[in-house]
């Protein structure tokens, strides 16, 4: 089994912004969701993103899921170098790599903020929405539409053992209570009745739901360009006015904004 205690966490406490529209002001008059979604299937390459070395968790997050879009919706795999990845650690987590206590991680809200005004390597992210992080309709909505789910988790010391992430036999305590570990940042990928998955540490890592309700503690949907323009986003769902809607929010974070401590 992969040995989880030689990577490293990263999410900060979780930060709210009233200006992120809720996922459910788009969903309202859309079916249900799949019972079961898959978009793991034709990203390769998975790689640390510097993850194993640095608590960069929310912007390792962010290369996978270009990774995973453009896996799905273009012919070519893009993968953003471990340099990129990094300068956009040094910006958002306020790194510096001269100075081993700046790895603090960083806060996946303004993570989002940033990349939001402006592109990774020409990888646009065209808005985000925020979603309750317990209604589960929502997240299987969040991964059917935008093809992931940004999410934060409060990981517990006991999943440094599983290799499917679950709530331990004794409950949310002791090894097993939220948080114990630390917080970490990955992207949804896919889900069915079973449980979930997601990308972290380079590979693929199942989860129940039961795993979810206890330790996810903010979560996102995010708008892809190259998602929108392969067709990929379902009928019905109004691209155009959730972009509108964070019209106020990026008019805020001006492109090449440095972002507060």
């Amino acid at each position: 089994m992969f040995d989880f205690t030689k990577v490293k966490l990263g999410k900060q406490t979780a930060h709210h912004d009233s200006r992120v529209p809720l996922l459910s002001k788009y969903t309202a008059s859309l079916p249900a969701p799949p019972p079961a979604t898959n978009y793991d299937a034709k990203v390769t390459n998975l790689g640390m993103m510097l993850n194993d070395k640095l608590g960069d968790c929310t912007c390792a997050a962010v290369g996978h899921c270009i990774q995973q879009w453009t896996a799905e919706a273009q012919k070519t795999e893009v993968v953003i170098p471990d340099a990129d990845i990094l300068k956009l650690y040094e910006i958002v987590g306020h790194y510096d790599p001269n100075n081993p206590k700046s790895d603090r991680g960083a806060v996946e809200l303004n993570v989002l903020n940033y990349w939001l005004a402006n592109p990774l390597d020409n990888n646009q992210l065209s808005a985000f929405c925020s979603i309750e992080p317990q209604n589960l309709e929502e997240i299987k909505d969040a991964v059917y539409i935008f093809g992931s789910c940004y999410i934060g988790l409060q990981m517990p010391l006991s999943a440094q053992k599983q290799a499917v992430w679950t709530v331990p036999p004794g409950g949310a305590t002791g090894q097993g209570a939220p948080g114990s570990w630390g917080g970490h940042a990955v992207p949804i990928v896919a889900y069915d009745a079973r449980g979930l998955t997601c990308i972290t540490w380079g590979q693929l890592i199942r989860m129940t739901w039961q795993f979810w309700n206890a330790y996810c503690d903010e979560a996102y949907g995010l708008l892809s360009p190259d998602w929108v323009s392969a067709g990929k986003t379902p009928a019905g769902f109004d691209t155009q006015q959730l972009q509108a809607d964070m019209a106020d929010l990026k008019a805020a974070f001006p492109k090449g904004r440095a972002l507060a401590a």
